[in-house]
């Protein structure tokens, strides 16, 4: 087989984060969430219930899923990575997981717009992102063998580019071909394509299916073009799986700046994380957005999440993860006080005339910012964790920085979840993220920007 070359395994490497993005910005974002949203608060309405209860009801029914997953996530994320180690194999996990995620997606096809079967969709979705989460760490523990130190921050930079181009092509077709407005048209005025029928949100729908055959398609270049070098396999199995993970926990005593990093991170990404899943929502619920205009929000986010994301890894070579992921909570800090002292009616208390269009143009000014230094914060993240990560161990190391992206990953829909319901309101629901990005920068503190390697 003639060798591959460094330049073509990265190509590769990034070609599954074009694969992969789509499930984020198609599902956990801008069609398949809000989508869910609409579809259950018309359900809790259509049962009695007030139309301000019922929207905090379908808010917290999606924050309890995101829970689950979360928990899911981060509880199983470490084992598996110390699994793949000692099996010296992380392909084959890669595969298994992706194909979760194909299936999961799909399911998504079968959703009601009548609501009849709104918890068997929530367990189709969560099989599908748990799958696709998984498959994420053993393809992030990759990384530190495509460069050294210096040249990771820009190659995961790119990388999140590179994915995030991929995302808003996908969502341009889906708003163009497929998703229906109220008028049953698209957003060039088209009947949704293939014949789906708009009565039912077929086209709507179709985001499950369109995201897997996506990611089964720009699979292949991955597979192709990157590659795993030879790692010997240890015995022991799931004993020692179990054994390594709790060493490597308590040897964390004894890492302070990787310690300061993964608790850190695990607050900030937790909150990043709680802005993408329910930002789609937010826009559904508070401002009253169809889908169609969520989408083009959800374009101008990833356009800005793929150029700052480029820019971003710029930075990280010239200033090094740390000051950059520095900014970027400042940041998004600043957003997400703006979004909760804003509605439909006002804006930090100030009324707005009827009827205008100011809370919409700051909401899409929001998400410029959301999409671009939540890239910056996600792609300078892992250019971090590369420098505390030793080689021998990278798939551990990154089932570690799984854990602590997934370990609280319930925190945020749950207090999302709590806040919405004592409020009964969807937009003061979101306060407890600003909480979350401040404990995470104060533990920043602690971090050595070089690394600890050694």
């Amino acid at each position: 087989m003639a060798e591959i070359s460094r330049r073509k395994q990265i190509w590769g490497w990034w070609f599954f984060d074009w694969a992969n993005q789509p499930y984020h910005t198609l599902l956990v974002t801008f069609v398949f969430s809000p989508f869910f949203a609409a579809v259950a608060a018309e359900h809790f309405l259509s049962q009695g219930t007030t139309e301000a209860a019922a929207k905090a009801q379908a808010q917290s029914l999606w924050a309890l899923c995101m829970t689950l997953t979360g928990l899911s996530i981060g509880l199983a994320a470490p084992f598996i990575g110390a699994m793949a180690d000692i099996l010296g194999r992380r392909r084959p996990w890669i595969t298994v997981f992706s194909a979760v995620a194909i299936i999961g997606a799909a399911g998504l096809w079968f959703m009601d717009p009548g609501g009849a079967n709104l918890y068997w969709m929530l367990f189709s979705f969560g099989v599908g992102f748990v799958g696709a989460e998984f498959a994420l760490i053993f393809v992030n523990a990759q990384l530190p063998t495509l460069g050294d130190k210096d040249e990771v921050g820009a190659i995961s930079g790119s990388g999140f580019a590179f994915g995030y181009l991929g995302g808003v092509i996908a969502l341009f077709l889906m708003l163009l071909l497929f998703v229906e407005q109220g008028t049953g048209k698209t957003l060039i005025g088209l009947k949704p394509i293939l014949g789906l029928n708009a009565d039912t949100r077929e086209g709507t729908r179709a985001v499950g299916p369109f995201t897997a055959l996506w990611m089964l398609v720009f699979l292949v270049p991955y597979y192709l073009w990157s590659k795993e070098p030879a790692q010997p396999r240890k015995s022991g199995g799931v004993r020692l799986a179990f054994a390594t993970v709790v060493q490597s926990i308590a040897q964390l005593r004894h890492r302070r700046s990787l310690a300061a990093f993964l608790g850190g991170s695990m607050l900030y990404r937790d909150a990043l994380n709680g802005l993408y899943a329910f930002g789609g929502v937010y826009a559904t619920l508070v401002l009253d957005w169809e889908i169609t205009q969520i989408g083009i929000f959800g374009i101008v986010a990833a356009i800005s999440a793929a150029l700052f994301s480029w820019l971003g890894g710029k930075a990280d070579r010239a200033f090094g993860p740390k000051p950059v992921i520095t900014l970027s909570i400042l940041v998004l800090m600043l957003v997400c006080a703006t979004v909760v002292g804003m509605s439909r009616t006002q804006i930090f208390g100030v009324a707005l005339a009827e009827g205008s269009t100011l809370p919409d143009t700051v909401f899409f000014l929001c998400g410029v910012l959301i999409g671009g230094f939540g890239g910056v914060l996600q792609s300078t993240s892992r250019s971090l964790m590369v420098r505390h990560t030793r080689p021998a161990q990278a798939t551990e190391s990154f089932g570690l920085y799984g854990l602590s992206g997934r370990a609280t990953a319930f925190l945020a829909p749950m207090l999302i979840g709590i806040a919405t319901t004592m409020s009964g309101s969807a937009r003061l629901g979101i306060t407890p993220v600003i909480g979350l990005f401040v404990l995470g920068l104060v533990l920043l503190r602690w971090v050595r920007a070089e690394g600890d390697q050694a």
